[in-house]
């Protein structure tokens, strides 16, 4: 089977799986560029309302195929990078559901997520200093974000692996699950993303990037227009009003608000 991203929504999830299984879920060229139109096209569906991201088999992703970096290293990390960031700004929950190696871009990915569950056997490795591989400053802030200064340069420093247990321990992942539970788990918690206001997920998504500062992204004044614009977006929504009656009724909440800015599109189902 060629190397390919497939994909499919159901529940209000959709599911992208890494496939190309004769290298562990390497991303070649050709995936890493067809990855951000097909996020594009998943935040504008409205049917999607978080969306899971996987490798094929029994591993999540081993990183870029190497042999990718051969001719135009550099143009082959442009890639990655752009692919990172366009799953960086999913307006819509994210999660990446890691099994056995999680290395290099598969990495980058997992932590361009905005939640990351493993299973207990699952390998996590940062490995740019193995191949010569400067990552950019969004990248590394990323990785800062969520394990602090010092694991992160262990961690890039070394190139070495670390188990689940210690990605765990220092914020690389906020489940591990035991073998086989994985997937049902994944399952459980994105059906409850699914029933939340997506507004408000929206909202905190942006607050809580590396980007935004104690302010928001921009400093004091841009942080304050940030606030008001969300205060905007919960007036305009119906969907306080829709959870407040929701909670006095003792109903399942039916949230409606979607990112007004991104076209809708539907999703191909899954082959």
């Amino acid at each position: 089977m060629e190397p390919q991203l497939r994909h499919a929504v159901a529940d209000g999830v959709a599911t992208v799986v890494i496939d190309h299984q004769a290298k562990r879920n390497a991303m070649t060229a050709d995936m890493w560029r067809a990855l951000p139109p097909l996020l594009t096209g998943l935040a504008g569906d409205p049917a999607v309302r978080a969306l899971v991201l996987t490798g094929a088999g029994d591993t999540f992703c081993a990183g870029a195929d190497i042999s990718s970096l051969r001719e135009e290293p550099a143009r082959a990390q442009e890639l990655a990078v752009r692919a990172e960031e366009a799953l960086a700004a999913f307006p819509k929950p994210t999660l990446a559901a890691v099994a056995g190696y999680c290395v290099g871009g598969g990495c980058q990915l997992a932590a361009a997520c905005d939640l990351r569950f493993a299973d207990e056997d699952a390998v996590f490795a940062v490995t740019p200093a193995k191949l010569g591989i400067v990552y950019p400053a969004s990248t590394t802030r990323r990785l800062v974000s969520l394990v602090g200064p010092s694991t992160a340069k262990y961690l890039l420093f070394s190139g070495e692996p670390i188990d689940a247990g210690r990605a765990l321990r220092t914020g690389l992942v906020d489940e591990v699950l035991p073998t086989g539970e994985l997937r049902a788990r994944v399952a459980e918690f994105t059906r409850i993303l699914a029933a939340r206001s997506l507004l408000t997920q929206a909202a905190a998504k942006e607050f809580a990037s590396p980007a935004a500062g104690a302010d928001g992204p921009g400093g004091a004044d841009a942080g304050a227009a940030r606030d008001a614009h969300w205060a905007k977006q919960m007036r305009a929504s119906g969907d306080t009003a829709e959870g407040v009656a929701a909670f006095l009724e003792r109903r399942q909440p039916r949230f409606t608000w979607t990112p007004p800015e991104v076209p809708a599109t539907r999703a191909a189902p899954l082959r």
